[in-house]
């Protein structure tokens, strides 16, 4: 989901270094707002927005890395001739970025 200037993708590690600094960065106005905020919130908020564009469960699971190699994706039990290719999702992805 998050590309690195150091490497094609950021750790984990990196991504949530990343989110504690912008929250650190905000106006105290802001502060109160997103003082309970966590990344995982923003991937739930992401998800049901996705879903709300017309996404199928598939291609969420995959954009945000919860699927098998294979493009099925991981949280549920489907056929192996269900898979989502990675062109799918950026077209997608365009109706969200709107």
């Amino acid at each position: 989901m998050f590309t690195s200037q150091r490497s094609g993708r950021l750790t984990e590690e990196g991504i949530y270094y990343w989110f504690r600094t912008l929250k650190a960065q905000a106006t105290e106005d802001q502060r109160e707002v997103i003082a309970d905020l966590t990344f995982h919130d923003l991937r739930h908020d992401f998800a049901g927005r996705a879903r709300e564009a017309g996404w199928l469960p598939e291609e969420v699971a995959y954009y945000l890395g919860r699927g098998t190699k294979n493009g099925v994706a991981a949280f549920q039990v489907t056929p192996g001739s269900l898979q989502v290719s990675r062109e799918q999702v950026k077209q997608k992805l365009k109706l969200i970025k709107g």
